[in-house]
């Protein structure tokens, strides 16, 4: 991971070092990466204390997550939109401050809802709770920006796919990320809910969203451009999307599901773990053939990245 997140830095910050201009939108993506690769070292602490070691791995989880990831995540829409849309870079990136400034605003107190019942002060559950509810913001500022830029765009790129997956990414990661976070951070549901599937609804849309999407629509943009084969709308890689984010949005459905029956019946009637697991069993089932659909969009993008190939003579050469 540590390798990673240094390798992506060091190509950026090379890639800028050589270009001809600095931006806002290279400028958030490189600070996003760099504190990405600082937040990992918190987590390598040695503590005694497993509340003390809990405070900090959650600086880590947390911080990267809804933190850095938000200005990395920011950096590439804005990067993509410009891109694709046409609108003119200016007014994109006064919409990557108001998120910038929101990430900041609710994201690092809002660590706090990690800390209500490790054994940290009761201080916690008040900041916790309410830069929490303010989260979301953040992520609706995202999606409002996509969608807003894309109505202004005048420029109609036939990369449908890459504009595809990147609206998904902004729209998925609002819903996955801000609504379902929302619907059991704060400290009176997270008494029941946390350590549950209800956790795992979340996880699953919000990571999926806000993680894996606009990596593959950096990638769906970036792929024709560099091996010269515009294979901008196949039918492999339109399915490959909506199976994916139907086999996805089925996954957390089932969890959801699963999860608010769990709260019942194990945290207020009292039921037995095991003898909770064996009444939702039901509910796994559908997650599988859910999953099932997932993985094939994930093999037909794979297969469609192939199908590109290697760079054609063309996109090798390099203009003086």
């Amino acid at each position: 991971m540590v390798a990673n997140v240094l390798l992506f830095l060091g190509l950026i910050l090379t890639t800028l070092f050589k270009g001809k201009r600095q931006t806002t939108t290279a400028l958030v993506l490189s600070m996003g990466l760099l504190f990405a690769a600082l937040l990992y070292l918190p987590g390598m602490l040695p503590f005694d204390s497993q509340v003390t070691d809990s405070f900090f791995r959650w600086w880590v989880v947390h911080l990267w997550v809804e933190g850095v990831w938000e200005l990395i995540m920011g950096g590439i829409l804005s990067f993509l939109l410009i891109k694709l849309t046409g609108v003119d870079r200016e007014v994109i990136e006064k919409w990557l401050y108001v998120i910038v400034g929101l990430t900041f605003l609710s994201g690092v107190l809002g660590t706090g809802h990690h800390y209500y019942y490790i054994g940290v002060n009761k201080i916690w559950i008040i900041v916790g709770g309410i830069f929490s509810a303010l989260e979301p913001l953040a992520f609706l500022a995202m999606a409002l920006f996509a969608v807003n830029m894309y109505r202004k765009g005048e420029k109609k790129h036939p990369n449908k796919l890459a504009l595809y997956w990147t609206l998904g990414a902004a729209i998925v990661s609002f819903v996955g990320a801000g609504l379902l976070g929302f619907a059991h951070t704060l400290p009176q549901t997270n008494l029941y809910t946390h350590g549950t599937l209800v956790t795992a609804m979340h996880g699953h849309l919000a990571f999926w969203g806000a993680y894996a999407m606009i990596v593959l629509a950096i990638i769906s943009y970036s792929l024709p451009n560099m091996t010269g084969r515009k294979l901008y709308d196949s039918a492999t890689g339109r399915m490959a999307y909506w199976l994916s984010n139907i086999g996805m949005i089925g996954m957390t459905v089932a969890f959801g599901v699963a999860g608010v029956a769990q709260v019942y019946l194990e945290r207020k009637f009292g039921m037995d773990f095991m003898t909770v697991q064996k009444e939702i069993s039901i509910h796994f089932v559908v997650l599988i053939l859910c999953a099932t659909m997932f993985a094939t969009g994930i093999v037909l993008y794979i297969v469609d990245f192939y199908r590109h190939g290697t760079p054609t003579d063309e996109a090798l050469e390099i203009k003086e």
